[in-house]
Formats: structure tokens, sequence, C-alpha cells
């Protein structure tokens, strides 16, 4: 990813934080001893827990950018 924002670098980091938190899990670290669903599950933990992350920034954004709009005087 080029010049990541603020939001996507923070996903990345949680991202991250899924991936090895499942490896954990399954007491491995070495991507060569995984199998293929084990490196299915991995990849799983890793995009779900970026894209989850990104969705609740941006709707916190929202939730901030909407507070900042003015009323409809009409």
């Amino acid at each position: 990813m080029i010049d990541p924002t603020p939001n996507e670098t923070a996903a990345m980091a949680v991202g991250g934080q899924m991936g090895g938190e499942y490896l954990e899990a399954i007491g491995k670290s070495d991507f060569a001893t995984l199998s293929e669903e084990e490196w299915g599950q991995f990849l799983e933990a890793v995009v779900t827990g970026y894209c989850d992350h990104l969705r609740a920034l941006a709707a916190k954004d929202r939730k901030r950018l909407d507070a900042m709009a003015p009323e409809v005087p009409f």
C-alpha cells in the first residue's frame, strides 16, 4: 500500500495483531509449517481484522463529520 492513511495504518496494525493471535492459538510461527487450511485461516484473521477495524474507524469519522455539519435551515 502506497501512502496509507492514518486509518489504514491503524487497521493494518489490528489485522497483524489478529493474525498473530491466530498463530499463537495454533502454536505456530513459521509460515512454512502451516497447512493450506491454516494459511487460509491466518489470512482470514488478518483481512477480517483489517476490514473490521477500518469500518469502525470510518463510522467514527462519519459521526464526527456529521456532528460538524450545520443543520439544514428548512
